[in-house]
């Protein structure tokens, strides 16, 4: 079951970050404008927060199996229609059909996690999920890459699978491919899903999605609202940086989208896992605003390097605003909870809505990028990490962070 978890894991990281590396193929197909580039992400993105409280009601109702079922159902419906209709009408709601359908896995796979694999175990499990969700994301651009360029320009010797792809993908369309792979994967989960027998799951406070009551008390608190901000900050911040960083290389310098910039993309995500694991060291010595201000000032000076550097800086700085804001997610989700003394469940809840960050900023970035280009676009990106870096100054958690002193350790 832990496995099944993790899998599930894998592939909602296969559906949702490869939308990054189709920007600019997005752009040239459609002869769309960066404002329609970007609604496109905003499709997506929008169905987590749409989705995330109501989620939490229907996993209390029906349990996870069937809801997982239904999720992966959507995700394959999504794949289909625009596999079968490339079009970019059908590609909004294609992709709000997946993102509602990921939203809801997410909600219902944390409460399984911690059962299956045993409460104690629960912080390794959710680390491990992580790394491979990241992990996934790291690998997905170099699988477009190697759809993208094979079927562009196909060979005698192509494996099986290219040859079917090659006859059921538009000719004009090869990155269209990756939705059939989409469809696959997710028609293999519901198989896998149908086949496993779940355990009964008991929502803790943590993991119950609540009342209304809850809710409503828990939005008259400042605080709330002030984390909520920081939640869609954050979110806004790493799908706005990541799914403007194949354009940005390739219109400013000139970086091949299906292979160099499809790279550069992959790395975010690589170093984004590899933050994670350092982050991990970083919390347990110093206190966890201390590190969220660090990382807020790295991410912005390496975005700068990236706007303004040279074409090989802005090739390696990109990826390393990944780096810096790995740690972001987890501080400031643990710093929200920290603030606040019941109702952990429906706070989750409405922190899983700020989500919808990753919907509009997006759009905002491409908005101005239409009218003042790309790179004046970016520079709203100062405001989403700003509103990430001054959560070090202002949080005051009823609970800090437990810290290790190395001195004394090593003593």
């Amino acid at each position: 079951m832990v496995g099944l978890v993790l899998l599930t894991f894998s592939a909602i990281s296969l559906l949702t970050n490869i939308i990054n590396t189709l920007i600019p193929d997005i752009i040239s197909s459609f002869h769309a404008s960066l404002t329609a580039a970007g609604f496109l992400v905003f499709s997506f993105f929008i169905a987590y927060g749409v989705m995330s409280i109501p989620a939490g009601f229907l996993v209390e109702r029906f349990a996870e199996k069937p809801v997982m079922i239904v999720s992966f159902l959507a995700a394959t419906c999504g794949s289909l229609s625009f596999a079968l209709l490339p079009r970019y009408g059908v590609a909004v709601a294609s992709l709000f059909a997946i993102g509602a359908g990921m939203a809801v896995l997410q909600v219902a796979i944390n409460p399984l996690l911690r059962v299956a694999g045993g409460e104690e175990h629960y912080a390794f499990n959710s680390v491990l999920a992580q790394l491979l969700f990241s992990g996934t994301s790291f690998l997905s651009p170099r699988m477009y890459s190697y759809l993208v360029l094979n079927l562009k320009n196909p060979s005698p010797d192509q494996d099986r699978l290219l040859r079917i792809l090659s006859r059921i993908t538009p000719p004009d369309l090869p990155w269209a491919s990756i939705y059939w792979v989409f469809a696959v994967c997710a028609l293999l989960m519901m198989g896998i899903l149908a086949l496993t027998r779940f355990p009964k799951v008991q929502h803790t406070e943590e993991e119950s999605a609540g009342s209304w009551d809850m809710y409503r008390s828990l939005g008259r608190q400042r605080v709330v609202w002030l984390y909520f901000a920081a939640m869609f900050a954050y979110t806004g911040c790493e799908q706005g940086t990541a799914n403007w960083i194949s354009s940005f290389l390739s219109q400013y310098h000139g970086f091949d989208p299906h292979t160099t910039g499809a790279l550069a993309v992959s790395w975010f995500w690589g170093l984004l896992t590899a933050g994670c694991l350092i982050g991990l060291f970083l919390v347990k010595v110093f206190d966890s605003r201390k590190v969220l201000i660090g990382a807020g000032i790295g991410a912005l000076l390496c975005l700068s390097a990236a706007l303004f550097g040279t074409a090989q800086l802005s090739l390696f700085a990109f990826p390393a605003v990944g780096l810096f804001a790995s740690v972001m997610w987890p501080i400031i989700v643990s710093l929200a909870l920290n603030s606040v003394s019941r109702y952990h469940g429906s706070f989750s809840g409405i922190l899983g809505t700020g989500i919808m960050g990753a919907a509009v900023v997006p759009v905002i970035i491409g908005r101005i990028g239409d009218y003042a280009g790309l790179r004046t676009g970016l520079l709203f990106l100062y405001v989403t990490f700003g509103i990430v870096l001054s959560v070090g100054f202002w949080a005051r958690p009823l609970i800090n962070n437990a810290t290790v002193n190395l001195k004394k350790a090593a003593e």
